[in-house]
């Protein structure tokens, strides 16, 4: 006697009784493989009952109570602000992928400056459309520091932090930090006089800070005085685990608009 749990449904005689092309078939074979080992078809359910839900949205305040034009608040310059934001960083990611593949975070000494200099000054001078790489990578983030701002005072000022909008509020003030975070950590980049001196000030501020002071200025710059550790941890910061925390947060600061709509001035 087999132990063995009798199938209910016998898919392979219902795809016998159809009149399927080898495509259908091959498909057919395929999820039902998978769906006993795997149940896929469980979790296909799940997500559709997920997007269904998702897209029951909350009522978008004034729109909606008053009859309003909802064509006038979508297309009302400062509330594409905050898309604007976002197009500008991932060209500013793009941008920045790009010339990571020629940079060295090197502090060595080089023939001008360190090899962090001469990397870049290679790619202003030297690399084809580098010039202009390199201005894409920079105006496209003081962009969206500029749009992120402006987009944290049009939310203030029309009132759209206020309940059910919490959290997505505190989400912006975090992203807004974190893009300063960004703007901080790829200026020293170059590591030039201008890296260095905005570098040290760091340092001091980082020394002000009551009680764990000195902790804060040797996990973020590498100690007291800046040297080659300091450039590195720009580098990782700036390259590796900014990029993948901004990336989630901004993923999860849309989701929470898609489902909640956009808020109208109050």
């Amino acid at each position: 006697m087999s132990l063995k749990e009798k199938d209910e449904h016998d898919h392979l005689g219902w795809m016998e009784e159809k009149q399927l092309s080898p495509i259908e078939k091959g498909y057919l074979f395929t999820l039902i493989w998978l769906d006993k080992r795997f149940r896929v078809v469980d979790y296909l359910e799940l997500l559709e009952t997920m997007y269904y839900r998702v897209n029951l949205q909350m009522p978008k305040s004034h729109t909606e109570q008053y009859n309003l034009d909802n064509k006038f608040w979508y297309w009302y310059p400062l509330y594409a602000l905050g898309s604007f934001s976002t197009l500008a960083y991932v060209v500013a990611a793009l941008s920045g992928a790009l010339l990571g593949f020629y940079y060295t975070p090197s502090a060595a000494a080089a023939e001008t400056g360190t090899v962090a200099y001469s990397q870049l000054a290679m790619i202003m001078q030297d690399l084809q459309f580098g010039f202009m790489l390199r201005s894409i990578h920079r105006w496209s983030a003081q962009v969206m520091t500029a749009a992120v701002f402006l987009h944290m005072l049009r939310v203030y000022f029309t009132g759209a932090y206020k309940e059910p909008r919490e959290l997505n509020w505190l989400l912006g003030i975090v992203l807004i930090s974190l893009t300063m975070g960004f703007g901080y950590t790829g200026y020293l980049l170059p590591w030039d006089q201008l890296a260095y001196w905005a570098g040290q000030i760091g340092v001091e501020m980082a020394l002000s800070i009551p009680i764990v002071g000195e902790w804060v200025a040797q996990l973020v710059f590498g100690g007291f005085s800046l040297g080659a550790p300091t450039l590195q941890r720009m580098y990782i910061l700036h390259v590796f685990l900014l990029p993948f925390v901004v990336t989630s947060l901004i993923a999860i600061h849309i989701a929470i608009v898609w489902m909640q709509g956009i808020a109208e001035p109050h």
